[in-house]
């Protein structure tokens, strides 16, 4: 098991590293920009690998591409220490945008079985991709600051649910070294900027079983009785699954059970041949999923027989999830590194799971006798103006309304969100990596002027000015130059900047009679050693950071059209060199008093 470096200290390195913010993050929020708008369906990442592969390499990382299929490793050693893994995920889902924003995604791909659809990163994969990026630019250029290995993942396949098994695989960690804690980050619903964790199981298990029914061709018009209808036996699988939720689950269980794909027929007076079902499941625990598998075969089994199908379905599991389980003790231990950085009301511990299916925990290696802990941890996007406008009384409301993963509206608050992130990933790793003594400081490789990582390759965009690229507005009022002490402490007058009463936004109702306050940690909660939970979730989110001064969607161009994505091969790049940058620090790590509530 990792020893975790004291929270205090880990803050006092994360202050060092984070003053390079402000010089890196225009590059961030540029490779964000650049990413959204061309995103790539599951296992066609190529261009975001390419991208990927070729920013760590100029910050001094060992390169791999092709792991899995489309995976990049990056791996940087500084000394002895633990191996920490850094991971995103890079892929995006079929679906079309509406946010309206003016760089969003207009790209279409094509999936496996040929269909043609829209693509957009509605999961947040982009912003996953952008700060791990940045973290582990900042990380290598402020290695006076810790010690150990650290081995940053760039995973496809995600949205499939099999792109960490495929990299584990392809030999992931015999080829790279096994990781003593994997740490990883979503963007969530909750308000921009905010961290939330949760120990023991913070996701839900997921699977997507296929189905085949079968039929006799006929006419609808001439002689229908003659055809075996696939198209009607479907449409009665569908309604009877509905019940099996409802009527066979326990009603303390979580369980979810969706039919998404539903084809069948060419022409409307003709019966077909085979209808095509494809069921997603989500449940808590391995009983329920159990459950729920066995109900769909049964029920897709009995309504072809009943129709006298010619030929029994077919029934098929292709790809789940297990739960993700964070490692109790290493959860306690990067919660308090992030409270120690960040401040107590950024930072909050939740009652209950998700639903969502990840992955992710394939690379813990849970049914192996020697598991890798890991922990995973959900960083707050939604805007503060589309939180305040969210209909609602009490948090959970405005959980359930506020746009969120899988959603053609999903579009994150792109500043704060991504310096958060950022900021997570970097204390994250310096957790375990921290040295328990030595200030040291840092200047970043990547975005210094005056040292390409390549002379031959003048033209990578890498070393353009991204300052330029996402210059301010016509009223100057863009938020890129502001620091992160701007963003987060007080003013002069001892006053908060937060101008936004986040209380009233998140507070409960007078009444306060709302059932969805209720303490769902005796429900859902794992042993007492793996539970976070203090507080029931209205009082978690009572007082929330409010958002940032300024604008919070930073430059609303993105990059200019001249703009290009990093591209050719990845190569070696020199270690970080130069004279410290005099950046202002991010905001104390340890202030004496309470941030101020209104």
């Amino acid at each position: 098991m990792p020893q975790a470096v004291d929270p205090r200290r880990v803050a006092e390195h994360g202050s060092e590293v984070m003053r390079l913010v402000d010089e890196i993050f225009p590059l961030v929020e540029g490779f964000y920009v650049d990413l959204h708008r061309n995103p790539e369906l599951s296992h066609q990442e190529h261009r975001t690998s390419r991208a990927v592969a070729e920013w760590l390499s100029r910050a001094g990382y060992e390169v791999a591409t092709g792991v899995g299929g489309t995976g990049v490793v990056g791996v940087l050693r500084n000394g002895e220490g633990p191996t920490v893994l850094l991971r995103c995920d890079m892929d995006a889902l079929p679906l079309e945008e509406r946010t309206g924003l003016p760089y969003a995604s207009t790209a279409r791909g094509t999936l496996p079985d040929g269909q043609e659809v829209p693509i957009m990163h509605a999961c947040g994969h982009d912003a996953h991709t952008a700060c791990l990026v940045g973290a582990a630019d900042l990380l290598a250029s402020s290695r006076d600051h810790w010690s150990g290995t650290l081995m940053v993942v760039a995973q496809p396949g995600q949205e499939t649910l099999d792109g960490a098994e495929s990299m584990l695989a392809d030999g992931l960690y015999e080829r790279f070294g096994r990781p003593d804690i994997a740490l990883a980050q979503r963007v969530g619903p909750q308000p921009a900027g905010m961290i939330a964790h949760r120990a023991g199981v913070l996701l839900g298990m997921s699977s997507t079983v296929r189905v085949r029914v079968f039929g006799s061709p006929g006419h609808g018009g001439f002689q229908p009785q003659t055809g075996v209808d696939p198209v009607v036996i479907a449409a009665s699988i569908v309604t009877r699954l509905q019940t099996v939720v409802a009527r066979e689950v326990n009603p303390s269980e979580m369980a979810v059970l969706t039919v998404g794909v539903l084809r069948a027929g060419t022409k409307s007076d003709l019966v077909p041949d085979e209808a095509y079902l494809e069921i997603n499941t989500r449940c808590l625990n391995e009983r329920v999923a159990d459950r729920l598998h066995a109900a769909i075969e049964r029920v897709v089994k009995a309504e072809a027989a009943a129709s006298a199908a010619p030929r029994e379905p077919e029934v098929t599991v292709v790809r789940g999830a297990g739960l993700t389980r964070n490692d109790a003790q290493q959860t306690r231990a990067l919660a308090a590194a992030h409270r120690a950085y960040f401040g107590d009301p950024y930072v909050i511990d939740l009652p209950e799971p998700f639903t969502l299916g990840e992955d992710f925990g394939s690379f813990g290696l849970p049914d192996t006798e020697e598991p890798v802990p890991y922990v995973m941890w959900l960083l707050g996007s939604t805007p503060h103006d589309v939180w305040a406008a969210a209909p609602g009384a009490t948090p959970f409301d405005k959980l359930a309304s506020v746009p969120g993963s899988h959603s053609s509206h999903f579009a994150p608050d792109r500043e704060a969100t991504l310096r958060a992130g950022l900021a997570a990933l970097t204390i994250g790793a310096l957790t375990y990596l921290g040295r328990t003594s030595g200030p040291g400081r840092a200047t970043s490789g990547l975005a210094r002027s005056g040292r390409p990582g390549n002379p031959d390759d003048a033209d990578s965009t890498q070393n353009a000015d991204m300052a330029a690229l996402l210059a301010d507005d016509d009223e100057g009022e863009s938020t890129q130059n502001t620091d992160m002490a701007a963003l987060l402490a007080d003013d002069d007058e001892g006053e908060s900047t937060q101008n936004t009463d986040m209380a009233a936004l998140l507070a409960d109702d007078d009444e306060g009679e709302s059932t969805q306050n209720t303490d769902m940690a005796a429900l859902l909660a794992d042993d007492e050693d793996e539970s976070t939970v203090h507080a029931d979730m209205a009082e978690l989110l009572n007082d929330p950071p409010p958002p940032p001064r300024g604008p919070t969607q930073g430059t609303l161009t993105g990059p200019s059209p001249s703009f290009r994505p990093p591209s050719g091969p990845a190569f070696s790049a020199p270690p970080p060199s130069g004279a410290p940058v005099d950046a202002p620090p991010p905001p104390d790590a340890h202030p004496d008093e309470p941030p101020h509530r209104y």
